[in-house]
């Protein structure tokens, strides 16, 4: 994908039934269906059967399989309950009969009520940046395997505020922070920019958990996988503006990596916390 607007055209979901969806996906170089993808394109069915006053707040999701690019997927919708100020789903994805991810998601009416947040950190902004795909030039000799990659269309681009070479046997702190905006324009719909966040907060998380460890093994030894996945939207944003990822993880065991990412806008108002957890471990041999 090369843009926004077929990233918006792959979470257009067909409605097979009347909670059921049916959802195409982007033929990954590795074969297996992107995390973000089926996060977006979870919370969009669940937004199919939520009334149109109501945004989503919160959601949890659990990878269970992972996703065969070359088969479609089904989205069933539980609508678990409908409140006088809050709507719960329930989204199961199904591949080849089995389920592969679970998702519960809540949704609210726009409301009044007390409010503060962290404050955002002082980084370079944007505009005196590299991409991360104009850093990867520096891996495009030695590491050609790498540095393809890295080049693949993105339909997200991605500023790194630290320019971490992931190639040297060194360990770091597990902290970064990376500009991010959807590449194009899209319409005045929070709820797609939420599915464009979503989509794109599934970046960088892993990689956060593995700094300390770049001294111990490479990232070509290590299998990496999300496990679970979970996003709170504060405030009212645009994916396709500059926002801030300020990431973190506290701790990684029992081949387990655990992050944490605190999304601002430019003008440093916080609009929303992601939380990860995915497998991290040595590739057997």
């Amino acid at each position: 994908m090369k843009n926004v607007e077929e990233l918006g055209q792959l979470l257009q979901l067909e409605r097979i039934e009347e909670n059921f969806f049916r959802g195409n996906s982007y033929k990954t170089s590795w074969k297996r269906v992107f995390g973000g993808q089926v996060l977006a394109q979870a919370l969009h069915a669940a937004n199919q059967t939520v009334p149109e006053d109501r945004f989503a707040h919160s959601m949890h999701a659990y990878f269970i399989l992972p996703g065969d690019v070359e088969f479609p997927i089904v989205y069933e919708v539980d609508r678990i309950r409908d409140g006088g100020s809050f709507t719960t789903r329930r989204v199961v994805a199904i591949q080849k009969g089995r389920p592969i991810f679970n998702m519960s998601a809540s949704f609210q009416l726009q409301q009044n009520g007390l409010g503060h947040q962290i404050d955002m950190p002082i980084v370079k902004p944007p505009e005196e940046l590299l991409t991360d795909q104009e850093l990867a030039e520096a891996y495009k000799e030695k590491y050609p395997q790498l540095y393809r990659q890295m080049q693949l269309p993105r339909p997200i681009e991605f500023r790194p505020v630290e320019h971490i070479d992931i190639t040297k046997s060194e360990a770091h702190i597990p902290f970064r922070h990376v500009w991010i905006k959807a590449k194009g324009r899209l319409p005045d719909d929070i709820r797609l920019h939420q599915e464009v966040l979503l989509y794109a907060s599934d970046y960088n998380l892993l990689t956060t958990a593995m700094l300390p460890h770049l001294h111990e093994i490479s990232f070509h030894e290590i299998q990496i996988a999300s496990i679970d996945h979970g996003i709170w939207f504060h405030r009212d944003f645009r994916a396709d503006e500059w926002l801030l990822y300020a990431l973190d993880s506290p701790s990684a065991s029992n081949a387990r990596g655990f992050t944490r990412g605190s999304i601002f806008n430019q003008e440093g108002l916080l609009v929303a916390s992601v939380v990860q957890e995915g497998l991290m471990r040595q590739r057997r041999k």
